[in-house]
């Protein structure tokens, strides 16, 4: 699995025109599942999610994780991030793993975070529609995590 986080002020996502997801402070999380992916792995970037120390203390430093800050996030599912470019221009998505694998190891990863910080603070587009994404990145910081380096 691969995830991106970006810290945001705000962030939400629209389908058709309609906002179904819309956070404030806290983060943006792209989540990708490559075929082979398993709850282990979704449970590793959920501790990393939140852990990752990436919000400013008193004194400017990025040092308070998003339970310490007690900021929200939005979660989307995005194919794309195992995108290959190995070969020509146009990216192979033969990576990424179909939806009746990949939306479960999803969900699980959105649930597992719910149950930590809360149903309140979890908002989501919607798997496999068309969404369209709009977020202040604050800093800008993005992080990119994925459970096969472990980096």
């Amino acid at each position: 699995m691969r995830i991106v986080i970006q810290r945001v002020l705000e962030a939400s996502v629209t389908i058709a025109g309609e906002v179904v997801g819309k956070v404030g402070e806290g983060m943006m999380i792209l989540v990708g599942v490559e075929d082979g992916d398993t709850r282990e792995d979704a449970d590793w970037l959920v501790g990393k999610t939140l852990r990752l120390r990436i919000f400013d203390d008193e004194a400017g430093v990025m040092n308070r994780s998003i339970e310490d800050v007690g900021g929200s996030a939005l979660v989307v599912s995005q194919f794309t991030l195992h995108a290959s470019t190995r070969k020509g221009n146009r990216p192979s998505y033969i990576r990424a793993a179909k939806e009746e694998f990949s939306r479960p190891l999803y969900e699980y990863y959105v649930e597992s975070l719910r149950s930590t910080l809360g149903e309140e603070r979890i908002a989501t587009g919607r798997f496999g529609a068309d969404m369209k994404v709009g977020l202040i990145n604050n800093g800008p910081v993005t992080i990119i995590i994925d459970s096969k380096l472990k980096e």
